[in-house]
């Protein structure tokens, strides 16, 4: 049985949403590089847009079962 690659938001690997550490899981990279790549582009390309962004995956992406 092949077993399909889902997007959660990690349960284990969270700091407010786990949006960061499912994306880590899902991409095989550390949540950490991740996050602060995330600051970076919310830093550098406004705050609204990064937050609204990370708000809208909070809905979007389901939490990990």
């Amino acid at each position: 049985m092949e077993h399909k690659k889902l997007l959660y938001r990690s349960k284990k690997n969270k700091i407010f949403f786990g949006i960061c550490g499912g994306l880590g899981e899902y991409l095989n990279i550390d949540p950490t590089i991740l996050r602060l790549v995330w600051m970076l582009v919310v830093i550098f390309t406004g705050l609204v847009p990064g937050v609204i962004a990370y708000i809208l995956a909070i809905f979007i992406v389901p939490e990990e079962k």
